[in-house]
């Protein structure tokens, strides 16, 4: 979906020169003490919250080497870039370390490495990683040496085919391109040297390392000296043990039968459709189960998937790549979706490396209910999981889904009874995850459009690099609960609710609980604004559901906790009520706690604060300033910690963040 925000009025805007904070490069972790991570920190920090995994994180910027990590890195650098050409700022879109994982990561040169000691048994590691891109685009591949204990040597192929995209919406591989909008409105102090806005520059590989290997051994990375890139940074190495390839189901149809081709030469797309069909007519309903052993196979087109069960040996085993590959139900607007499908245990690797949004290269697509999408590993299509509705009761669940041009997940128009629970999204290039009820039906009630009774909960969101970790686009009563976002980039936030893109209104209510957002809330360039880690935007439409933040943690915040703002506009047309924020943490905020730029209200309980740049509120309203206060009413209930009792200011516009202090564990009450 376009994410970019709609240009404010030139009373709103400013420069764009970024206000970030200094960089801290901390200390260097000593070899007898492998540091693991969730989103960065230390996992007690955000216990509970996201998705619970089979691997083990560890930041590069905390392992062994000989590398510079970024954050330490000179101005310009690797070819960072901000708006204003600077290129420390860890924070700041267009760099490097915006897009690493706990905003930093280590450069290697040729001959460098980085080690990194096991804390648990593994046999196959996952590297996120940057290169450079070629002089005139398309990737290179670059070696990366992989010894566990100074033995057992294998190399790494890796690409930055996939990464990379320049220019504005919806973006160019080619690093000398021009603005593809001259008419869009851009900060005066922009840079207009090429590239223009490089980004999206990580991806990640796999690898089976061919035995298991103890706690306490060492995985070193080494960029051998005779690489193709010029420098190879390391972000992060996840570990874990996978379990050999699953059997056959019983009854299942496996694939090789019809002529499928394991070795990734050949195409099955054919072997595909010949399987599913016998399935279907020899086990009809739900007992119709296709089988894909380990192995590659090639498959250059959508698969159509009605009332059949797909399943694999394992993602890290079974793995269906091409480039259009896609797992796609029927769509109703062709005449009625797919129904009880299965889609379980294998990889789907796509070859997408620039977006266009009317192409249907999506890792699955169509509708799918009464259907189920679980232990998928979904890599380099334009958008993992996109499903158009109508449709109901839709499980996904344990998926990975990584490097995509767009979104992760998007469920479109009408969908209800869908539960996402305990996926892994990491670098997309537009929403994580999306509830949009987009309007199209042309019904005044837009009952058909909306999406109504779903739920996202329990998953891991990392570093989406353009709009929000989590996006709700109008509807009615869903839920977004115990999720982990860390480190959006642009253009949005970790968690948003927005009466835009062509959506429904809200209605109901929209519940936020239990979530973690980790270092959230971005600089938004068109407007020369931060947002919040949560933020509620009215563009075309108020907000006026049930809207309820509760028992949430926003850790280590860039600007705002928690926004409200309308477009400039329609400030006086449409605003933002009736929201709840009660048993509230706020570990940190570069700048205020609660900012409101818009007219309606909220309630406030026992929200406690620590470590805020600011006063706790920045309230302007929608910039009319009358004598009895601002617009925006926020009733404080009672039980608000921290510095309420000077609670806040009038309107300071664009304060100037400040670093907010590394989060710690709250003291038990």
């Amino acid at each position: 979906m376009r994410s970019r925000l709609i240009v404010a009025a030139a009373a709103v805007l400013a420069t764009a020169t970024a206000a970030v904070m200094p960089v801290q490069a901390g200390p260097s972790p000593s070899p007898s003490a492998p540091r693991e991570t969730r989103a960065g920190l230390d996992p007690a920090l955000v216990e509970g919250r996201g998705a619970t995994v089979a691997f083990a994180e560890q930041e590069a910027e905390f392992a062994v080497h000989t590398g510079e990590r970024l954050s330490a890195a000179a101005s310009g650098d690797i070819a960072l870039y901000t708006p204003d050409r600077r290129g420390t700022e860890q924070r700041a879109a267009y760099t490097l370390t915006a897009e690493a994982s706990g905003r930093d990561a280590v450069r290697l040169d040729r001959g460098e490495h980085v080690d990194f000691t096991l804390t648990r048994p593994a046999n196959a590691i996952t590297v996120r990683y940057s290169i450079p891109d070629a002089p005139a685009g398309g990737g290179i591949e670059s070696p990366l040496e992989v010894t566990v204990d100074g033995r057992h040597r294998t190399t790494m192929t890796l690409t930055s085919r996939f990464s990379w995209q320049y220019a504005d919406y919806p973006f160019s591989n080619d690093p000398g391109t021009d603005w593809l909008h001259p008419d869009w409105w851009r900060p005066p102090t922009e840079s207009q040297a090429k590239p223009l806005r490089p980004s999206h520059a990580y991806a990640e590989q796999r690898l089976l390392l061919g035995r298991t290997h103890p706690a306490g051994a060492t995985v070193r990375l080494t960029v051998p000296r005779a690489a193709a890139a010029a420098w190879t940074v390391v972000d992060l190495l996840d570990y874990e043990l996978v379990a050999p390839p699953a059997r056959k189901p019983a009854h299942a149809v496996s694939i090789l039968r019809f002529g499928a081709d394991p070795s990734g030469r050949r195409d099955s797309s054919e072997a595909f459709d010949r399987a599913i069909a016998h399935a279907k007519q020899r086990f009809p309903g739900r007992d119709a189960v296709v089988y894909i052993p380990a192995g590659t196979f090639l498959v250059t087109r959508h698969i159509v998937v009605d009332d059949v069960a797909i399943v694999g040996a394992g993602n890290w085993h079974s793995v269906v790549t091409g480039p259009s590959v896609g797992f796609y139900g029927r769509w109703v607007d062709d005449g009625g979706g797919s129904r009880n499908v299965r889609l379980a245990d294998f990889a789907i690797v796509g070859e997408v490396a620039e977006r266009v949004d009317d192409d249907q290269v999506n890792g699955v697509g169509g509708t799918l209910s009464d259907s189920v999408i679980e232990g998928l590993y979904i890599k380099n299509t334009k958008v993992g999981i996109w499903l158009d509705g109508p449709g109901s009761d839709l499980l996904i669940r344990d998926n990975v889904i990584v490097d995509q041009i767009a979104d992760g997940l998007n469920i479109r128009r009408g969908w209800t009874g869908v539960r996402a629970t305990n996926n892994v999204i990491r670098n997309t290039g537009d929403d994580a995850m999306a509830m949009w009820s987009h309007y199209v039906s042309g019904d005044p009630a837009k009952e058909l459009d909306k999406n109504t009774g779903n739920t996202f909960d329990h998953n891991t969101i990392q570093s989406p690099v353009l709009a929000n970790g989590i996006a709700i686009y109008g509807g009615r009563d869903n839920t977004v609960s115990d999720n982990l976002i860390a480190d959006p980039v642009r253009e949005g936030s970790a968690l948003h609710a927005g009466y835009r893109h062509g959506s429904t209104d809200f209605q109901g209510h929209l519940t936020f609980a239990r979530n973690t957002t980790v270092r959230a809330g971005t600089r938004e360039l068109n407007w020369d604004i931060g947002l919040g880690a949560i933020w509620f935007y009215a563009l075309e439409g108020p907000l006026e559901a049930d809207f309820r933040v509760v028992d949430s943690d926003f850790l280590d915040v860039s600007y705002n906790a928690i926004q409200f703002v309308s477009e400039w506009a329609v400030k006086d047309l449409y605003g933002i009520s009736h929201v709840t924020v009660r048993d509230v943490r706020v570990d940190g905020a570069g700048t205020n706690v609660l900012n409101a730029r818009a007219f309606g209200s909220a309630t406030v309980e026992n929200l406690d604060a620590r470590g805020v740049g600011h006063a706790f509120t920045n309230n302007c309203g929608s910039f009319h300033f009358p004598p009895d206060g601002p617009e925006f009413a926020i009733e404080l209930v009672g039980g608000n910690d921290g510095g309420w009792a000077s609670w806040g200011t009038w309107c300071d516009d664009r304060p100037t963040p400040v670093e907010p202090p590394e989060p710690s564990p709250w003291a038990q009450p």
